[in-house]
């Protein structure tokens, strides 16, 4: 399976000097540069001509990363393959930092996801991005199973519920 990080310096090549997709671009990057325990700490927020602005807790947090701000760049920009990001600005900010860390809770869904698509996330290396594509997939299956049952009763004979065929027919 294809790392998506691995795709950004493509995307970046051919879209030209989007400031928008650079930006995306280097939060991506920063999640995978900054590893599991810098995360919750430490949570992009913007990026100003070349100057990536970080929210962090408090001024231990802003004091302990400071020195490590040179190899944070040099780990984005290796990562992108361009010189995307020049400085890191350290902003004390814990309400950006919660607004920004606060978790994706898992939606629940009626029925079990197939095994094709549980057997296509164990391959996903990346924890995060495994979850991600496991909500994305319920999402996509609870919208096409209430589209489908939509369509159901709007095709039935006086809109009666239940007519036509199963969700599981069409899968």
């Amino acid at each position: 399976m294809v790392d998506a990080a691995l795709l950004l310096p493509k995307i970046l090549a051919s879209a030209g000097e989007n400031a928008e997709l650079s930006e995306v671009s280097v939060k991506i990057a920063w999640r995978r540069v900054s590893g599991e325990g810098l995360r919750d700490h430490a949570v992009p927020s913007q990026l100003r001509e070349k100057t990536l602005i970080v929210a962090v807790a408090d001024a231990a947090w802003q004091k302990q990363l400071q020195p490590m701000s040179a190899e944070l760049i040099f780990r984005i920009n290796k990562l992108l393959r361009q010189k995307v990001v020049e400085r890191i600005e350290f902003r004390i900010d814990p309400r950006a930092l919660n607004s920004l860390t606060v978790p994706l809770s898992t939606p629940r869904v009626s029925e079990p996801l197939p095994p094709t698509v549980v057997s296509s996330a164990a391959e996903i290396q990346d924890s995060e991005l495994r979850g991600r594509f496991m909500r994305a997939a319920e999402k996509c299956i609870s919208r096409r199973n209430s589209t489908n049952s939509a369509i159901r009763i709007a095709a039935s004979p006086a809109g009666q519920a239940g007519w036509g065929a199963s969700p599981q027919s069409e899968i």
